[in-house]
């Protein structure tokens, strides 16, 4: 298998929003194919009808597409091992099942839940294993016989050699396990139903997978997959058993692991807010790897050129949103201005936008474009940076009103109309009318600049102010500072 060519798999289940870990997993076996020009394989493990769902399907596919993904096998795209969904390869699982059965590797159990338990609870009393203790491993025709008059159902369970199981994992080494800790176990449920113990290796090994690349919370199954594989290698399905290497986990808050649950871990979340695919694959590409010891902002391609499995760190590594966020800018900032500009497209209409739909103009979005994207963390950031280019009147913000409005800022503001009116409306000009307007009153220009920004765009931070004014034209500019004269005048 050393010299047999690259093929992984990606392989989610459709069940609800996909988890940021889940994508990083992705990222791994993506950029690990591409570095080797392997095959990518994309499988749906689809075989939990109760909690898969066609939407999440869709959505899962619409996702791969956003970050860029591409695979060379799978859905939309076919390829020799198809259907590469699990729900249509039932009638293929229970073919290996049978096989298993008849070739002595597998059998079938018939203990009910509760016999389990007591048996389960005395093992643990005992201070023994308490996993399959072995009950029906070796039953007698007769006995099998006897259950079944009983109108007792079975699973179909795998057996486990009695031998001790190593193998070299790509991110931690050398690994084993003893026997005692790796009990028989169910690979088809009593209702006919194939469990992912069986069909994800069996599919694996169908579709020539030579290195699975997955969770570090899959690990503690690896043995009993290793297992399944030479029993399937001895029945001629398989070929070989893949290299294994197991990622670490990523960990939310509290320094516990980052599950569904937590907000953070949506996909979605950070799509909404105006991530680039580009910046979140580069932070997620630092969950476990690195590219070198000083260099954390890099292209998706570069990744692909550096990456190693064996560069893995087996470690857990945290979650933490504002170096995601800080990473993220870094790749707006790097945008071809036309691409970033286009990208900004959802923000700057409903639902997102504030404005009236006729009131935008995209010209003066174009000037102002460049400014915003040196300042802006995420895509949404826009709204709220240009809103007041495409607003009646700025916005209404108490907090920045009280912060910039001093006493004298009046007799400020009548100085700096003044000067704006006859200003060139350039924005040296118009920083010099500001500049003097605050130097006749002793102050500096920061200080002078406050009150005009909060009178003509409602906040006291934002966008450069001269290029902002210049943008907005000199009437709209005039008229808003004679507006917040006049609320001055009534306070």
């Amino acid at each position: 298998m050393a010299n047999a060519p690259v093929r992984v798999r990606f392989c989610p289940s459709p069940t609800g929003n996909p988890h940021v870990g889940l994508v990083r997993t992705a990222l791994f076996n993506w950029a690990f194919a591409r570095h080797h020009g392997g095959t990518l394989v994309f499988r749906i493990e689809d075989t939990d009808a109760a909690r898969d769902s066609e939407e999440s399907y869709e959505q899962l596919l619409d996702s791969m597409r956003w970050l860029g993904f591409d695979w060379d096998e799978g859905p939309e795209v076919g390829g020799p091992h198809a259907p590469y969904r699990q729900s249509q390869r039932m009638d293929l699982y229970k073919d290996v099942a049978e096989k298993l059965l008849a070739g002595g590797h597998a059998y079938r159990c018939y203990c009910t839940t509760e016999e389990l338990d007591v048996r389960r609870d005395a093992a643990r009393a005992a201070g023994k294993p308490s996993g399959y203790d072995g009950h029906c491993r070796d039953l007698t025709a007769e006995q099998i016989a006897a259950y079944e008059n009983e109108g007792r159902t079975s699973i179909v369970r795998f057996r486990m050699p009695d031998e001790t199981i190593t193998f070299t994992d790509l991110v931690r080494g050398e690994l084993t396990f003893q026997p005692e800790n790796v009990p028989d176990y169910g690979i088809v449920r009593a209702n006919g139903v194939p469990l992912y113990t069986l069909v994800n290796p069996v599919d694996d090994a169908l579709m020539e997978i030579t290195h699975v690349l997955r969770g570090e919370d899959l690990l503690s199954s690896t043995p009993r997959q290793v297992a399944l594989y030479k029993a399937l290698i001895e029945l001629g399905i398989a070929k070989d058993v893949p290299a294994f290497g197991h990622l670490p986990y990523v960990m939310g808050e509290g320094n516990k692991k980052l599950s569904k649950r937590d907000p953070q871990s949506s996909l979605n979340l950070y799509r909404e807010r105006g991530f680039v695919p580009e910046g979140l694959l580069n932070y997620l590409s630092l969950l476990g790897w690195s590219i070198s010891e000083d260099r954390d902002i890099f292209s998706v391609e570069e990744m692909v050129a550096a990456f190693d499995i064996k560069d893995v760190n087996a470690n857990p590594a945290r979650f933490d949103l504002k170096k995601c966020e800080h990473i993220n800018a870094e790749h707006i900032r790097q945008m071809d201005v036309q691409a970033f500009t286009e990208a900004c497209g959802p923000w700057l209409k409903a639902p997102f936008a504030p404005w009236a739909p006729e009131s935008f103009d995209a010209e003066r979005f174009a000037v102002i474009a460049p400014h915003a994207q040196t300042r802006v963390t995420v895509l949404s950031d826009i709204t709220a940076n240009v809103d007041f280019l495409f607003l009646d009147q700025p916005v209404d913000d108490e907090a920045s009103w009280n912060k910039a409005m001093k006493e004298g800022s009046d007799a400020l503001l009548v100085t700096a109309r003044a000067n704006l009116i006859n200003a060139e409306w350039n924005a040296d000009a118009l920083k010099n009318a500001v500049l003097t307007a605050g130097e006749e009153h002793g102050l500096k220009l920061g200080k002078a600049q406050a009150p005009v920004r909060v009178a003509v765009t409602g906040r006291t931070v934002g966008l450069p102010l001269f290029e902002s004014l210049e943008v907005l034209g000199r009437e709209k500019t005039i008229a808003r500072i004679d507006a917040a004269l006049a609320k001055l005048a009534t306070a």
